[in-house]
């Protein structure tokens, strides 16, 4: 550690275990800038105005603006006549009076690292308006349904670095994996051994089915599970212009003994979108954009973090290279054959075969989380 983050690691009490609980700070921040910059006064008409017009929501941590633009205005750094050698100083010292610890101690780290991969790189104006317009490209193509941001995170790997950090495995705990950009709040509510799919005709007949346990191996009654996976072309129900609303995915609660059933199909490898920025950027690297067959759980418990994971059917050719880095070893599956037409109409199948995927769930406490995120950070420090 250099003396600069020793430095900031006193002044800044526990940066890794703070959080932004306060984003109104960073808005605060820009408009006292501003205010401070294009006008040269205080406009206190014109900031309360702002409080009164119900930009602060929560009066409990309202900053109060004009006592805030007094105080900032008799420390600004000066930041003119910057250079190479100097602008990264004087903007982490500008940003120095942000009042939020943990918004300040990330702001400093990421503008160090920023300017060091431009100085480092020798970027050029070309090479920089290149970024700031793919980026703008992939603001352009998101919407509520396509999250382009989610899919650049993945593919960089960031998704799956965060997801490391913030769920280190307890024990026998099952192990967390990458959200992707395909999940949606609009599941429909299915029963015990009910379907996600609508589509009989199409794709292998699957049930998953297992229980939902804590770290002591007892059951976790009514934790609810989402499920979400592609359908037989390999395409996510949001995919689709014409969706009609939620197929492919479905919402269920485990039972009082821990257990989960549901119906749906073998899910099957398909690329990433390939028609945005993203899929630019893949081809330009020389990756392919593949993810290997997987099925999506989000599983939720009162007293328990949220588990993300997926499960993926071994044997699929991408399960080494996927591109969101999301395969883990513990969460590659074996499917069973079912050949009993009598077993699959009490599953809820019109025949046989369909394949069988038993899996269980464990879940970490929050306590016991909490206890594993503090250690691991202790390691990095």
């Amino acid at each position: 550690m250099t003396e600069q983050q020793k430095s900031a690691s006193r002044d800044i009490p526990d940066p890794r275990n703070l959080s932004f609980k306060k984003p109104i700070s960073a808005a605060v921040l820009l408009i006292t800038t501003l205010i401070l910059i294009h006008h040269g006064l205080l406009q206190r008409l014109r900031i309360r105005s702002l409080k009164g017009a119900g930009y602060a929501k929560d009066q409990s941590y309202y900053l109060d603006l004009t006592y805030y633009v007094d105080r900032l205005h008799t420390q600004l750094p000066d930041v003119s006549d910057i250079s190479p050698e100097t602008i990264t100083d004087r903007v982490n010292a500008i940003n120095s009076l942000c009042p939020n610890p943990r918004q300040k101690f990330v702001m400093e780290r990421l503008v160090t690292h920023l300017h060091q991969v431009v100085l480092e790189t020798n970027l050029t104006t070309e090479e920089w308006m290149t970024t700031v317009q793919f980026l703008t490209g992939v603001g352009q193509i998101s919407t509520n349904t396509r999250q382009e941001f989610i899919l650049l995170s993945d593919v960089m790997g960031i998704s799956a670095l965060v997801d490391s950090i913030n769920h280190p495995r307890v024990g026998g705990s099952t192990e967390n994996t990458v959200l992707g950009p395909f999940f949606t709040e609009d599941a429909a509510d299915i029963p015990h051994g009910g379907s996600i799919a609508s589509d009989k005709e199409k794709g292998i007949p699957m049930l998953v089915c297992g229980r939902i346990l804590d770290t002591s191996g007892q059951p976790i009654p009514n934790a609810k599970i989402e499920t979400w996976e592609t359908d037989a072309e390999g395409l996510y129900d949001n995919q689709y212009a014409d969706r009609q609303g939620p197929d492919y995915r479905g919402r269920l609660r485990s039972q009082e003994d821990g257990s989960y059933a549901f119906r749906g199909i073998v899910p099957i490898a398909y690329p990433t979108p390939g028609d945005g920025p993203v899929g630019d950027l893949l081809k330009s690297l020389g990756r392919h954009g593949f993810r290997p067959a997987h099925l999506h759980m989000m599983i939720e418990a009162p007293g328990f973090e949220t588990l993300i994971t997926a499960l993926f059917p071994r044997g699929d050719k991408y399960l080494k290279s996927d591109a969101v880095f999301g395969v883990k070893t513990s969460l590659i599956v074996d499917l069973e054959d079912v050949t009993s037409d009598e077993e699959a109409r009490a599953k809820g199948f019109e025949s046989a075969p369909f394949k069988l995927l038993k899996q269980d769930f464990v879940l970490v406490g929050q306590e016991e989380a909490k206890k594993a995120r503090a250690e691991r950070a202790a390691k990095m420090v």
